[in-house]
């Protein structure tokens, strides 16, 4: 059975194209590498400013309940700033990365029943970049804030 140059099979299975057996093997490979180093890095990156979220949100929170329990303002703001680099520290972050802002809502903030705001700042670099500190791009900046009620009685 013979048959025509026109028929698909023909053309499917022809001697004249295995110079090009294989070349979709790479061409997949070449792509896939082009389209998944993006995609990987994006992962990461989401990965990273997700990590700095909770690290603020934990820092601030551990923060503002170290800053209620002292009984003086000034060892209060050193012990809560000191609670949320370590929380920092806990998740992986540089303590120079970040920034702690106590307020009150009162004039006094160790006064019974004041309401302290401790909130933590925190520049989220973007991962594996050969860069120094000063050249480094930021993938965001994290912020979080946590309320604390001074007690009553103490």
């Amino acid at each position: 059975m013979l048959q025509s140059r026109n028929d698909p099979l023909m053309l499917l299975g022809s001697k004249q194209d295995s110079h090009e057996g294989g070349s979709a093997v790479v061409e997949f490979v070449f792509l896939s590498l082009l389209l998944m180093v993006p995609v990987v890095y994006f992962v990461l990156s989401v990965g990273a400013i997700q990590s700095g979220a909770y690290a603020v949100a934990g820092a601030a929170d551990q923060a503002a309940k170290v800053y209620v329990t002292y009984g003086e303002e000034a060892a209060a703001s050193e012990a809560a700033g000191n609670a949320a680099m370590i929380a920092l520290a806990d998740h992986g972050h540089s303590a120079e990365l970040a920034s702690v802002a106590v307020s009150c809502d009162r004039q006094s903030c160790m006064s019974p029943g004041a309401a302290v705001t401790v909130t933590v700042r925190l520049r989220v670099p973007l991962p594996f970049t050969p860069f120094p500190e000063e050249l480094r791009i930021d993938a965001s900046r994290v912020t979080a804030s946590a309320t604390q009620i001074v007690g009553r009685f103490r």
